[in-house]
């Protein structure tokens, strides 16, 4: 029998130096020009609207409820009706956030 020659890692100290912990968002980056329309951003910052906050705890109650920690989109839906949206006007192309769009001369 021939002796195995490794390196055992998991005995050395610096066998994380070279990994970006992805729990911090360090490794994360937005494109150049990927800018987040201010409603975006300030949810991202943790600075909801009424209609967002209402939002986030009506789907927290259902996936509560239902034991269901990744809803569908079709329960996603349910969620919206119940919480009293309705389609009263017709479809409407989506468009960039008014801060992206190209302005013309």
């Amino acid at each position: 029998m021939t002796e195995k020659n490794y390196v055992e890692r998991r005995q050395s100290e610096d066998r994380r130096d070279s990994v970006v912990d992805r729990r911090l968002g360090l490794d994360r980056r937005r494109g150049p020009g990927r800018r987040r329309c201010n409603e975006r951003k300030s949810a991202e910052e943790g600075q909801m609207s009424t209609e967002q906050f209402d939002f986030l705890m009506a789907i927290d109650e259902y996936k509560r409820t239902n034991s269901r920690p990744f809803p569908t989109w079709t329960e996603v839906l349910e969620v919206i009706k119940a919480i009293g949206y309705r389609k009263v006007a017709p479809p409407q192309p989506l468009e960039k956030p008014k801060d992206k769009q190209p302005q013309h001369a």
